[in-house]
């Protein structure tokens, strides 16, 4: 297998495994609020504290690799985040679920920082936006398929074994992490970003926008523009899907199926993440971005008056709008960072939108505490509108990315 292929197979790998952490949490939170008579806020908080953490060590992470590399950093974050889900295991209430997902997170802030510089460094000269694409594709398989595996095992066996389980396996991940990813090709260690759009490699000599900020950031309005929609699709993405369970069950849904319908949003986001790369590549980043957030944000409205029936044909089509703008925003940030600080730019972006999916779930859990989770929702679904004036702020980078490129 060439290196560059080799780095996508084992980074989709740990994609897929650390997804499935982050995913099948949505599936016990209403087990949990069953087991330990747990409120919306007190829900809320428990996912706050996992994705906290996880938003809070991705540029420790970013600036960990630069020192002991991307391979080792991984492979010990992987087995972190397995060792924190065995502990589920024997958690008793809601501070030892913080505590246990507290060093979950910890360990799944490794993933993405780490191998989304890896593949974009890899596919610098070409395909990188595919490459990302195909990324992010195996991270949402690992979201149907882990959901599925935790949701099956807790119906079978309780929560408690099940969460176990994905633990172990998560640790053997970590060991097959540090065995198989190749190491990085020293030719490719610079020129990464702006400069080398089209195939162009440009080496960073410090002399360029951003330089000397210590993110290696070259376009800052373009940067913080995609951030911003990151973060507004972060807060609606870690919102809805943190509540919109609980609005199922209030349609008479059993709590232990929760697993069936948030695999079909799943499947959707994976098929979102995948088709909405490419789409981006053709009809542009703009007008994906603007389908994906308009469509979530009707659709999110839509299940609150709809019954449970056509809420679960509609599930599917909303995993595909609530997770397609994501895999454009990732594959576009890598044109806006210079070469070897790739990890501390794609760390802060993932800091400032897994930060926002942070504090999202015990805001909207009060709101839901105190008016409805029907209520709750539609307020996310308010939010997903306020992506489309920061895609006008984006719009004159883009501009300069075409101009740069030989084929503009």
């Amino acid at each position: 297998m060439k290196p560059r292929r080799g780095v996508l197979a084992v980074g989709g790998f740990a994609h897929f495994v650390h997804d499935g952490f982050t995913d099948s949490v949505y599936v016990l939170l209403p087990l949990w609020a069953v087991a330990f008579a747990l409120s919306h806020s007190e829900v809320g908080a428990l996912k706050m504290v996992m994705s906290g953490i996880l938003a809070a060590t991705q540029v420790p992470a970013g600036i960990l690799a630069e020192r002991y590399g991307e391979r080792i950093v991984l492979a010990v974050g992987t087995i972190l985040a397995g060792t924190g889900f065995v502990l589920l295991g024997w958690a008793g209430g809601f501070l030892s679920l913080a505590a246990f997902l507290f060093v979950t997170g910890a360990g799944c802030g490794t993933q993405h920082p780490l191998v989304s510089a890896v593949v974009s460094r890899e596919y610098a000269s070409g395909g990188r936006r595919a490459a990302l694409g195909t990324y992010n594709f195996t991270g949402d398989l690992g979201k149907v398929a882990a959901p599925m595996a935790v949701g099956a095992g807790a119906a079978a066996f309780g929560w408690p074994f099940s969460a176990a389980g994905y633990g172990v396996f998560a640790i053997l991940a970590g060991v097959a992490v540090l065995v198989l990813l190749p190491r990085p090709r020293a030719a490719v260690s610079a020129g990464v970003g702006r400069g080398d759009i089209g195939g162009q490699e440009v080496a960073d000599d410090g002399d360029g926008p951003g330089a000397g900020t210590g993110w290696g950031i070259a376009d800052r309005r373009g940067y913080a523009a995609l951030a911003s929609i990151g973060m507004i699709d972060s807060c609606v993405r870690g919102g809805s899907l943190t509540f919109l369970p609980f609005l199922l069950i209030e349609k008479g849904l059993a709590p232990e199926m929760v697993g069936v319908p948030l695999a079909l949003v799943f499947a959707g986001g994976a098929t979102g993440k995948l088709v909405c790369g490419f789409i981006a590549e053709r009809v542009g980043i703009l007008r994906t971005v603007v389908l994906t957030e308009v469509a979530t944000g009707a659709l999110l409205a839509a299940f609150t008056v709809l019954p449970l029936g056509a809420t679960f044909a509609l599930l599917f089509f909303f995993g595909v709008a609530l997770n397609g703008t994501s895999s454009v925003l990732y594959g576009t940030i890598g044109e806006f960072v210079d070469g070897a600080r790739q990890a501390r730019a794609y760390g802060l972006f993932y800091t400032l939108g897994i930060g926002s999916a942070a504090l999202s779930p015990p805001v909207f859990g009060a709101v839901s505490d105190l008016h409805g989770v029907a209520v709750a929702l539609v307020a996310l679904a308010a939010i997903a509108s306020m992506t489309l004036p920061m895609c006008q702020v984006l719009r004159p980078s883009l501009r300069s990315l075409e101009a740069q490129s030989p084929e503009a």
